[in-house]
């Protein structure tokens, strides 16, 4: 463990891929910040994959898209499918670019990339094995402790504290921030395994008539199976998976290689406001959507865009205690908007996967509006553009 300061400019709690992306676009500000991260190491499995082209151009204006784009999968093309017989496609190379393609890219990995580029602008910006305790107001700063795991207690004072610390939030706990949303009935089944099929780099989602089926393509041979279940499987094994794509795709997993199964439940939840005095929030600490469409690890970097904007355009010195805390209600009063949107896009994602006793409508309606002018859009929505427009 790296030796604290006993002031920091800002503070960030969370050093997930949300946090330490704002780490590193504070830094490349000028801005003086660290990370305190209860993990040693990033995360061993590959949790959330999807990186948009909005946090790609994102990476570029920081510079470190390139070992994104080395250890990623470029993923151009969608497929629908009910499982007899292919319902139509969407390209993402129509879409704007420079990156007209969605990029399969494991959460370990990604970790892995962020905490490398934090290390090259400062070493001592994460400070790992450390959990944050509680914080007090003083004055124009914060006071934070937190214990080390050598079980030691440390104080720092900051002028800005950020929580991205997860859907379990302490820093929006100790805020007594409210938190509030719904959870849904929907619950899926997933793992990686060896990619079997003939889709290569395309994306396939297949919509029979008793649920959802996603088929992404990652890196290093793999592909993530998602399969809509119809009820919450507690202890989910790799045969579960397999019999439910046999019974309903015909296809068979049994005997391939997998990885990190799980299951999961669908939620929406959200602070009643992203700032509070000089308190922050960002990412899941901030706000939960559906994991259906990939959206919730790309919020968060949105969330920092805007967090960084605000500290650009309201510094007045070296130091960010010069900046009034009412600056950021901006941010949590667009971002909010923001996630209204996201997690209305995954709401109808989820929808049009749900079991249907006859799914032939909810078919030809997908078939007609990608046979159509529309799939340019739907793959635009797909790729998160278009959120700052209020009509989507």
């Amino acid at each position: 463990m790296k030796n604290p300061e006993d002031h920091i400019d800002v503070l960030i709690i969370g050093g997930g891929p949300v946090g330490l992306f704002l780490a590193i676009s504070l830094l490349k500000e000028g801005i003086h910040c660290q990370v305190l991260e209860k993990r040693r190491d990033p995360i061993p499995d590959s949790r959330s994959l999807g990186i948009h082209p909005v946090s790609l151009e994102l990476f570029d204006e920081l510079g470190i898209t390139a070992p994104f784009l080395e250890s990623g999968l470029k993923i151009k093309k969608g497929i629908a499918h009910t499982g007899l017989k292919k319902l139509g496609e969407i390209s993402f190379e129509q879409c704007p670019g420079p990156h007209n393609y969605i990029l399969a890219c494991p959460q370990f990995t990604t970790e892995k990339i962020l905490r490398n580029e934090l290390q090259k602008l400062d070493e001592r910006a994460l400070i790992t094995g450390a959990e944050f305790l509680e914080f007090s107001k003083n004055n124009h700063s914060l006071n934070v402790s937190y214990r080390s795991d050598e079980n030691k207690l440390h104080n720092v004072k900051t002028n800005w504290l950020i929580g991205c610390d997860g859907k379990n939030s302490l820093v929006r706990q100790k805020a007594s921030i409210h938190y509030s949303g719904k959870r849904y009935h929907d619950t899926y089944i997933m793992g990686d395994f060896d990619d079997t099929t003939d889709f290569g780099d395309d994306a396939a989602v297949f919509l029979p008539k008793d649920g959802l089926i996603e088929c992404f393509p990652l890196p290093s041979g793999m592909r993530r199976w998602v399969i809509k279940t119809d009820s919450y499987i507690k202890k989910p094994t790799q045969e579960d998976i397999a019999t439910l794509v046999k019974d309903r795709l015909g296809y068979n997993l049994h005997s391939i290689e997998s990885t990190m199964i799980s299951s999961f439940g669908v939620q929406h939840f959200m602070a009643e406001t992203f700032a509070k005095g000089r308190v922050i929030l960002a990412g899941d600490a901030a706000h939960v959507v559906s994991p259906i469409g990939g959206q919730g690890m790309n919020s968060g970097w949105l969330d920092c865009r805007e967090i960084l904007r605000i500290f650009k355009q309201n510094r007045q010195g070296a130091e960010g205690n010069n900046i009034e805390p009412k600056s950021f209600n901006s941010y949590s009063e667009k971002q909010k908007k923001v996630v209204r949107k996201v997690a209305r896009r995954a709401e109808i994602n989820m929808a049009l996967g749900r079991k249907r006793s006859i799914p032939a409508l909810r078919n030809l309606f997908i078939q007609g509006v990608l046979r159509s002018p529309l799939k340019n859009k739907i793959a635009e929505l797909f790729t998160m553009r278009g959120l700052e427009h209020w009509w989507v």
